[in-house]
C-alpha cells in the first residue's frame, strides 16, 4: 500500500451504530434501518466516512442479533430487505461506505443448520457444529468456558452428546474445520457484497477454531477473584489457535473478489499477537481491531509506551487502527471522565491509523446506570458483579431535549441517560465549545491534512502528564499536545524550536492562535499545532 495512493479506509473514520439504539422510525421503541436512513445526514455533518452496523439479520434476539437464524434476511425488528437496499443507496449517495457485522463463529439454535444437526448423529449437518460425547463421569467433554459464564458445553438429551458454545447455549459454535461450513460462510459474504456492502467487521474471530482433540485449557496462575470467570483458564486450546490464520486468509480471498472492500476482525489480544492477523504477506485482515486503549491507564507515559509497542508490533505494510469505545465496553466519557473525553477524542483522531467512533461518543454520552430489574444483556444477567453487563453502553442516542430524546415516540427499549436534555445533538450543534463541534473540527482537520491521514507517527518525550507526538508527511507536520489531567500544564521543548499555529484546541477558544517556544494547556485540554517549516521537534529518547 502506497501512502501516495492510500485506500479509502486509510483516510477516513468509521462510525459504529448499534441499530437498536440509534433511531426508531416506526414507534416501537427500538431503532431500525428506517431510523438510520433518517439520520445519515448527521454522519455527513460529523465528517465520518464509513458506517458499521451491528447485526441486523434475522434472529431470536437471545443476544440481540449475535444469534443469527438466517444470514441472508433482515430481521423484521429492523425492517425489510427493501429497507436495506434503500439504506445502501442512500449511504453511497452521500459518499459514505457501509460495513456489516459478520458473525461466523456461531449461529442461533433456531438456524435451520442447527435444527438439522441436532436431529440425529448421522444427519448431514451434524458435523457443521462441534458435538462430543460426555466425559467418563457424564459431564462436559472438557473444561472450556463460555464467555457468558459456566461451561462452554450443553447436553442435548435426544442424541446423547454435548454441543459447544463459546457464548450462550442459544449460540452453538460452527465447525470451521468442515469445508462445507467454510464454503457456506463464503457464499454469505458474497451475498451481501453483491448487495452493496463495502465490507465486514468479523465478530469473535479468534474463536473460530478449536483444538480438534478437545484438550483442556490449562489453569491461569494469575487469576484473581476480580477477573471475569473466563480468565480462570489460559485459553490455549479454545481460542486464537495458530491455524486460524488460514481461515482468515480464506475470508480475505473472498473480500478480494470485490475490489475496494474492507475486512476488519474483532479479537481482544495483545498488540504483539494482533500482528499475525494481518496475514502472511498482508493476506489477512486489513484491520485487526486494536482495543489497547480500552484498558490503558490514563497516564502520558503509559499511553506513549502503548503506542510505541503497537507501532513496533505492526508487520510491514500493516495499517494501524484505534478504538475508544464499543457496544461491549464502558463508554469513554465514563471511563476517563467527561473532561478528559475531549482529550480522548483528540487522541483518537490524531494517532496514525484508522479511528473507529462509537455512536454517542461525539456528544460525550456517559455509561448509563441500569437498575438490576431493567438489565436486558444476557451477560449482565449471567455474570453478575461486572457492572450489570453491557446495557449501559447501548442506551438510545440523544438527539434532542424532547421526550425520549428524539429517539422514538415510544418508551425506548433501554432507559435514557439522565443528562439527555442537556447533552444531545441539537443542543451541542449550536454551541461552538461543545464536544460535538470538537469532533467535527478534528475530523475536518484530519481530512485536510495529509500528515493526519497517512503521515508517520513521531514520538516526543511526555512532559509530566502531557502526552506529545508529531505526525509528518513530506513538509506537512503537526504536533499534538494532550494534557491528561484536570490541572493546568505548560510544555517547553528544550533544545527544540517550536513555532506554528493551533489548528484545533479542545474548547475551540484558541484555534488559529500562534505558538512559539511554550505550549500552555488548561486542565482537560489539548491542541493540534501546525508546525512552521523552521520548527524542530526532538524525538523521544530511546
Amino acid at each position: 500500500m502506497s501512502m501516495d495512493h492510500p485506500e479509502w479506509w486509510q483516510t477516513t473514520a468509521i462510525y459504529q451504530i448499534y441499530p437498536r439504539s440509534f433511531q426508531d422510525s416506526d414507534g416501537d421503541g427500538i431503532g431500525d434501518l428506517g431510523g438510520i436512513l433518517k439520520r445519515l445526514d448527521h454522519l455527513v455533518e460529523l465528517g465520518v466516512g464509513a458506517v458499521w452496523l451491528s447485526p441486523i439479520f434475522r434472529s431470536p434476539m437471545a443476544d440481540f442479533g449475535y444469534d443469527i437464524s438466517d444470514y441472508t434476511d433482515i430481521d423484521p425488528l429492523f425492517g425489510t430487505s427493501g429497507d436495506f437496499d434503500a439504506l445502501v443507496r442512500a449511504v453511497h449517495a452521500r459518499g459514505l461506505k457501509l460495513l456489516l457485522d459478520l458473525v461466523p463463529n456461531h449461529t442461533s439454535v433456531d438456524h435451520p443448520w442447527f435444527l438439522a444437526s441436532r436431529t440425529s448423529r448421522t444427519d448431514p449437518k451434524r458435523d457443521w457444529y462441534l458435538w462430543a460425547d460426555p466425559a467418563p463421569d457424564g459431564g462436559p467433554p472438557n473444561n472450556w468456558l463460555s464467555e457468558f459464564g459456566g461451561s462452554a458445553w450443553t447436553f442435548d438429551a435426544p442424541t446423547g452428546q454435548f454441543y459447544c458454545h463459546s457464548f450462550l447455549a442459544q449460540q452453538p459454535d460452527l465447525n470451521w474445520r468442515n469445508p462445507q461450513v467454510v464454503a457456506a460462510m463464503h457464499e454469505i459474504m458474497r451475498f451481501w457484497l453483491r448487495r452493496g456492502a463495502d465490507g465486514f467487521r468479523v465478530d469473535a474471530i479468534a474463536h473460530l477454531l478449536k483444538d480438534p482433540q478437545l484438550r483442556d485449557d490449562p489453569p491461569n496462575p494469575d487469576f484473581t477473584a476480580e477477573d471475569p470467570p473466563t480468565r480462570r483458564l489460559l485459553r490455549l486450546r479454545s481460542h486464537n489457535l495458530p491455524e486460524l490464520q488460514d481461515v482468515i486468509a480464506g475470508l480475505r480471498r473472498v473480500i478480494d473478489e470485490f475490489p475496494g472492500r474492507l475486512l476488519i476482525g474483532e479479537a481482544y489480544l495483545q498488540v504483539e499477537q494482533l500482528a499475525a492477523y494481518y496475514g502472511r504477506d498482508g493476506g489477512g485482515l486489513h484491520l485487526p481491531f486494536n482495543f489497547s486503549l480500552l484498558k490503558a491507564g490514563w497516564h502520558a507515559r503509559e499511553i506513549a509506551a502503548l503506542i510505541g509497542r503497537y507501532e513496533a508490533a505492526l508487520p510491514s505494510g500493516g495499517w494501524p487502527n484505534w478504538v475508544l469505545s464499543n457496544h461491549d465496553r464502558t463508554r469513554i466519557a465514563s471511563r476517563v471522565g467527561p473532561g478528559q473525553a475531549r482529550v480522548a477524542a483528540m487522541l483518537l483522531l490524531t494517532l496514525r491509523g484508522t479511528p473507529t467512533l462509537y455512536y454517542g461518543d461525539e456528544i460525550g454520552m456517559p455509561q448509563v446506570a441500569i437498575a438490576e430489574e431493567e438489565v436486558r444483556d444476557p451477560f449482565g444477567r449471567r455474570v453478575p458483579g461486572f457492572g450489570l453487563g453491557r446495557d449501559g453502553a447501548r442506551t438510545p442516542m440523544q438527539w434532542d431535549a424532547t421526550d425520549h430524546a428524539g429517539f422514538s415516540t415510544a418508551t425506548p427499549w433501554l432507559p435514557l441517560s439522565e443528562n439527555f436534555r442537556q447533552a444531545n445533538v441539537a443542543a451541542q450543534r449550536g454551541d461552538p465549545t461543545s464536544i460535538y463541534n470538537l469532533y467535527r473540527r478534528l475530523l475536518a482537520v484530519r481530512r485536510s491534512r495529509p500528515c493526519l491521514q497517512v503521515g508517520a507517527y513521531e514520538p516526543v518525550d511526555p512532559q509530566g502528564d502531557v502526552l506529545l507526538f508529531a505526525r509528518r508527511h513530506g513538509r506537512d507536520r503537526v504536533l499534538v499536545a494532550l494534557n491528561l489531567t484536570g490541572r493546568p500544564a505548560a510544555v517547553e521543548l528544550g533544545a527544540g524550536t517550536l513555532s506554528g499555529k493551533i489548528l484545533v484546541s479542545c474548547f475551540g477558544d484558541r484555534d488559529g492562535d500562534p505558538v512559539a517556544r511554550r505550549i500552555e494547556l488548561a486542565g482537560d485540554d489539548g491542541c493540534v499545532i501546525a508546525l512552521a517549516p523552521e520548527a524542530t521537534i526532538l524525538p523521544a529518547a530511546d
